[in-house]
């Protein structure tokens, strides 16, 4: 029996603040995490977003088509695009990005053994009661998750009547269905609130545990040498500050190796190239820039691509000038465009090689990136 499933990721998330299917969760979308668990079972994978998405290349699906204004809406145009051949259609919420590759097979399990309609619940451990007084016996109800199975010829007729439900297990329900409920998973939860994306996290920790402490963390190396120039106009800049009375280095923007350094190793970290692609010495545009706008651009495109940084850690080898009287303030000001501690430390070469003989000045980075968690669409836009 053919299994094709549809990924419901169409939501505008109005009580997250913004596209919660685009957040950040362990160095992934929360969509990414619902497709993958998806794939295990599926002959082809239906991805439905928002009409202004519908254009992004996803990986993992086959088909990606716009969703409606309405959950039913949105699964009726990916049921759709299911070929209609499809014995086996299942429901999905990319807002529930835990459900693992059991809960797939259970549900899907129920249809092939001759169920109309399966669902995953969950027992309820709280006492439930009516807004308008009186208890309800929390021993006959669940609540219910997705991943949803159904028969595909039962799940078209229940949509095609275009009814509304909060799920698709309603709707068959409604069109005089039984349905089957399996054992959910307690872990299975939906992302609503921006809090639930650190308890996801958590839980995902706690399943992929070596996994998930790679993927949290990226680590990027820069390095930057610059010698000194014998145009006695030019002046010393490092980290941002100006060192009057001290001779220049030489370049094609203001040489400040300090924020070059940091720049590259940003940009390591994020996987976006080195400073030299991000801005060529070829631009005529770049003669004499400053180099801590050109750090600013490069952290801007860090955060576009889901990353922050956690802290910048910099050497600097040199001879001269002396950079303790003036390392609170270069910190400050790297700190301020970088969005998080930067740490300066100068060494001497101790007379060795080049830099020994003051004839120029190097400086290493390192940098740590963490994900952002926010909300941002695949542009990197928000959505409010």
């Amino acid at each position: 029996m053919r299994v094709w499933v549809i990924v419901v990721a169409a939501g505008s998330g109005v009580r997250f603040g913004g596209a919660k299917q685009y957040a950040q969760l362990a160095g992934r979308r929360v969509l990414d995490w619902s497709i993958e668990a998806s794939q295990t079972y599926a002959d082809g994978v239906v991805l439905v977003v928002h009409p202004d998405f519908v254009y992004h290349d996803e990986p993992g699906v086959d088909i990606v088509v716009a969703g409606g204004d309405t959950r039913s809406a949105s699964v009726r145009a990916g049921l759709a695009a299911v070929p209609p051949d499809t014995e086996v259609v299942v429901v999905h919420d990319a807002a529930r990005p835990l459900a693992g590759p059991q809960l797939f097979a259970a549900v899907i399990a129920a249809v092939r053994a001759g169920a109309v309609a399966a669902l995953p619940g969950v027992a309820v451990v709280d006492s439930i009661r009516h807004r308008q007084g009186g208890v309800l016996d929390r021993d006959a109800v669940v609540r219910v998750q997705t991943p949803q199975a159904f028969d595909g010829a039962t799940l078209r007729l229940a949509h095609a009547s275009g009814a509304e439900a909060s799920d698709d297990a309603t709707l068959v329900e409604l069109a005089g269905h039984a349905v089957v409920v399996v054992s959910g998973d307690p872990a299975n939860l939906k992302i609503t609130a921006a809090d639930d994306l650190k308890v996801a996290e958590a839980l995902l920790a706690r399943r992929h545990p070596r996994e998930e402490q790679s993927m949290r963390i990226r680590v990027g190396q820069g390095f930057d040498v610059h010698r000194f120039s014998r145009d006695h106009g030019r002046a010393l800049v490092l980290g941002g500050v100006l060192f009057e009375g001290e001779p220049g280095l030489e370049g094609h923007s203001d040489a400040d190796a300090i924020a070059h350094a940091v720049t590259d190793a940003l940009l390591g970290a994020a996987g976006l190239g080195d400073i030299g692609q991000l801005f060529p010495d070829t631009d005529p545009s770049l003669a004499g820039a400053d180099s801590l706008g050109l750090l600013k651009e490069a952290v801007r495109q860090v955060r576009q691509a889901g990353w922050q940084a956690g802290n910048v850690d910099c050497t600097v080898v040199l001879e001269a000038p002396k950079l303790a009287p003036r390392k609170a303030e270069m910190q400050q000001v790297l700190s301020a465009v970088v969005g998080a501690p930067v740490t300066v430390k100068g060494k001497r070469a101790e007379g060795l090689g080049a830099l020994g003989r003051r004839e120029g000045i190097a400086c290493f980075a390192v940098a740590i990136l963490y994900p952002i968690v926010d909300s941002s669409g695949p542009d990197g836009s928000e959505h409010r």
